[in-house]
């Protein structure tokens, strides 16, 4: 029976993703952002994922926890600038901050002798897939039916059934409040990467940006009086009267640890050290920025840091040149 429900998902799923497929010159990059433009729909200049946003920047001081873990410039404790952009999950530019998907902070910071460091942050624990694979598939199963406006619930039902892992990160959305600024919330990088200090000595970790008064989310009756676009406002003023600071802390990976799978939360039980503190103390007053034609790829690392085999981490890249392409020849028009 176990083989005959399989089978009848992967024929189920296999014809979702024929719109994707179907094309001999569409490389898979390009068929995971036409998935998004699927579920989301298409919106001119904007991103595929994370579409809604707005520019900030600021800088980062890194401290003696940092370089006694990494040789990476940005741990020097000398301030480097950094360009912030803070986001709303999904692929709606005019999604409502009151939604209970995650919130990202994408982060570039600009280091010494024209070394960069990308990161892409969200404010759940764990990513929505564990393997590039999924990906298709997952939004797929998402795609509105046009005579619904929403997925199919079978299908839905039978790609989650099939991928419990994929149903952690909106369980762990729905069981948390909504936050109540991009300033309190938490981040994460879900992705465990390697820090090689100056003696060639090395450590898998895993980040989190954590706001330095505290996460704060919005109760039922909070969150039903704010209107449904309060973010970007929210955090102009909060800024305008003070820097917003976030510790960057790292979670240091023990043997045995999953590296590669970026669903699977590691145990409250491993030791978080401070490494550095991240400060917001500009948002730009509209939509624009320079944080437009970056792409946050979170594999451009400075010397010192480097990427897990994490095949989720390494097969980001690409849909994201992908996503970059679109919007810049869409604006350009």
């Amino acid at each position: 029976m176990k083989t005959l429900a399989s089978a009848a998902v992967t024929t189920v799923l296999s014809s979702l993703l024929l719109p994707f497929t179907t094309h001999a010159q569409t490389s898979l990059p390009e068929a995971q952002v036409n998935a998004l433009e699927s579920v989301f729909g298409k919106h001119a200049g904007f991103r595929r994922a994370q579409a809604k946003g707005l520019c900030a920047s600021g800088y980062f001081v890194g401290n003696t926890v940092g370089r006694a873990l990494s040789s990476a410039s940005v741990f020097s404790g000398d301030k480097v600038p950094v360009v912030a952009r803070f986001s709303v999950g999904g692929g709606n530019p005019q999604a409502s901050d009151k939604s209970r998907s995650v919130r990202g902070l994408a982060l570039q910071f600009s280091l010494p002798q024209g070394e960069q460091w990308l990161t892409a942050n969200i404010s759940a624990p764990m990513y929505f897939v564990s393997r590039p694979e999924q990906f298709l598939p997952f939004f797929s199963a998402r795609v509105p039916d046009p005579a619904t406006g929403k997925p199919d619930p079978i299908n839905l039902k039978l790609f989650s059934e099939l991928n419990p892992e994929t149903t952690l990160q909106a369980a762990y959305l729905a069981r948390t409040p909504v936050p109540s600024s991009y300033g309190a919330a938490n981040y994460w990088g879900v992705n465990a990467f390697e820090f090689v200090n100056a003696r060639g000595k090395s450590q898998f970790a895993r980040w989190q940006f954590v706001p330095e008064q505290g996460a704060l989310g919005l109760t039922d009756a909070e969150l039903k009086a704010r209107p449904d676009h309060f973010l970007a406002d929210e955090l102009r003023q909060r800024v305008a009267a003070a820097p917003v600071a976030f510790d960057f802390k790292l979670q240091l990976a023990e043997i045995g640890d999953v590296l590669t799978d970026p669903t699977k939360v590691w145990p409250d039980t491993r030791t978080v050290v401070p490494a550095g503190k991240l400060v917001i103390d500009r948002v730009e007053p509209d939509a624009g920025g320079a944080c437009d034609r970056i792409t946050f790829n979170p594999l451009v690392l400075p010397k010192g840091i480097k990427p897990s085999a994490d095949p989720v981490l390494l097969a980001r890249a690409a849909p994201y040149g992908v996503s970059l392409g679109r919007r810049l020849s869409e604006s350009a028009k």
